[in-house]
């Protein structure tokens, strides 16, 4: 299978390195990754500079853009055929409940079925990284799966996998989003010339972990795979919008 490899924490990312490793044993894999950690880029797109792309020593492609940039070079103007499917990670950090709103890992897979690919972004749940290994090894499972059973058209799958050896896995569960609290305020600060500076504070405590979601999943050692509408359209509410709307 001619697998697109991409992420958001950039084509040096040690994730992205082990995933390649562990996919290109039975697929053709091109990597095209960001040049720079782009975490939190959602689905952004260069619009106002040009891209450049450039090969490594590794045979991977950097990008000075965005991963969902990368996406659309790989699939629109790079590689001399189609890839079969985009999968994005392995990202540093969870992605679990509504981090995939923000997240690139998500985004870069996104912009698959955007293009009319499957995807899947997978993330491994600590940023100590450990054990980048298991989620590669639930990658190369999850994929074997998917030729014999394919995503619907709308779909991507998120993959969070807990950073313990593969044979500690509790299983997997197939998982809704969670949701989180409202993130912490804005961090004030000052820079080196006496300037006013805000960071992000953390994110928010879970404040829906109940069993059946990715978060709950995760605490209990469980693989989350969690199937991702791209349609974001609130279907349930048409009618009812309809009919008040046209009061």
């Amino acid at each position: 299978m001619r697998i697109l490899l991409s992420n958001d924490d950039s084509v040096f990312a040690k994730g992205i390195q082990v995933l390649y490793e562990a996919l290109s044993q039975e697929h053709d894999v091109t990597v095209i990754a960001p040049d720079r950690n782009c975490s939190g880029a959602s689905n952004s797109l260069s619009l106002h500079q040009p891209l450049r792309i450039q090969q490594l020593d590794n045979g991977f492609y950097s990008v000075n853009g965005t991963p969902s940039d990368c996406v659309h070079m790989g699939v629109n103007c790079f590689m001399d055929e189609d890839p079969e499917l985009v999968v994005s990670g392995i990202n540093h950090g969870a992605n679990l409940g509504d981090d995939v709103i923000y997240s690139g890992t998500v985004a870069a897979a996104t912009e698959g079925r955007y293009m009319g690919l499957p995807a899947i972004a997978v993330s491994l749940t600590s940023h100590d990284g450990e054990h980048f290994e298991t989620a590669a090894q639930v990658v190369v499972d999850i994929i074997r799966k998917l030729q014999e059973h394919p995503l619907p058209a709308n779909q991507i799958l998120n993959v969070n996998v807990p950073d313990v050896p593969y044979d500690q896995l509790a299983g997997t569960q197939v998982t809704r989003q969670g949701r989180r609290h409202r993130a912490e305020g804005m961090q004030k600060s000052t820079d080196p010339f006496g300037r006013t500076i805000f960071w992000y504070g953390p994110a928010g405590a879970e404040q829906d972990a109940s069993e059946g979601t990715d978060f709950h999943a995760i605490a209990n050692g469980y693989c989350s795979v969690t199937p991702l509408d791209v349609d974001m359209t609130a279907h349930k509410s048409l009618q009812d919008m309809q009919a008040w709307l046209s009061k």
